[in-house]
């Protein structure tokens, strides 16, 4: 990649996650019609940069483009909420309570699910990485390094929903990835983790083990609902994820 490509390689991620922001935020409302011509000066970028950054808009559904009429911003209805980057955007703006109940409330239908698939499906392997994941948060959330906490976090989720043996599950790790990581870097994590909530990981990884699906599926359960009323505001030490 030569040196103008890399310009505009950054130049058009920089744009995408500006104006995606904009409209995930309802900055620019549902109907609003974008011109080429303004968002160039706007943003200060060429009309190549633009028009790759609507491609991808177009992609997610926050807009449409029609000849001779320009960039409409679309309804929430077209979005394709499960897009990991809109989620990203939603919870980096005014929609974050909103969002982060949709996922709260989505992750309760999908990942005790998940648990209790895994405690049939896990292999051997899966269930090394789960306890060795939670051996990882034991050991950063003890240290307060919050970004190590977070990706072995994401690693124990991420490996649940892919031993859950069912390949529709597994593609909404992006999804959840996004709530875990998100929690994190919007300072909706406690500067040290409690230690409850390691052990109630450590309950869904022996559950999964020894192959008790009810029991998986319960320990998710209390953990995905515990963790969305902390991420809203709940009591301190209501504090899973």
């Amino acid at each position: 990649m030569g040196d103008n490509d890399q310009t505009n390689w950054g130049l058009h991620h920089s744009v995408l996650d500006k104006l995606g922001m904009l409209i995930a935020s309802n900055d620019l409302n549902a109907g609003q019609v974008l011109k080429i011509e303004e968002l160039e000066v706007r943003f200060g970028v060429s009309r190549s940069v633009i028009r790759e950054t609507i491609r991808v808009l177009e992609s997610m559904g926050l807009v449409s483009s029609r000849r001779r009429v320009g960039v409409t911003v679309a309804a929430r209805a077209e979005w394709n909420l499960f897009d990991p980057r809109i989620i990203r955007w939603r919870l980096a703006g005014q929609e974050r309570d909103r969002q982060l109940r949709s996922l709260g409330e989505l992750r309760h239908g999908i990942e005790p699910v998940a648990a209790a698939l895994a405690a049939q499906h896990a292999t051997p392997e899966q269930c090394g990485v789960l306890t060795g994941a939670v051996m990882q948060m034991a050991v950063h959330g003890r240290s307060g390094d919050l970004e190590a906490y977070l990706a072995a976090d994401v690693l124990f989720h991420r490996t649940l929903l892919e031993a859950s043996g069912n390949e529709m599950l597994a593609s909404l790790i992006g999804v959840v990835t996004e709530v875990l990581t998100g929690r994190t870097h919007h300072h909706l994590m406690p500067a040290h983790p409690e230690p409850a909530a390691i052990r109630w990981h450590a309950e869904v990884a022996q559950a999964v083990q020894s192959g008790d699906a009810a029991e998986a599926e319960r320990s998710m359960r209390d953990i995905v609902d515990e963790a969305t009323r902390a991420m809203l505001g709940g009591a301190p030490g209501e504090t899973r994820s």
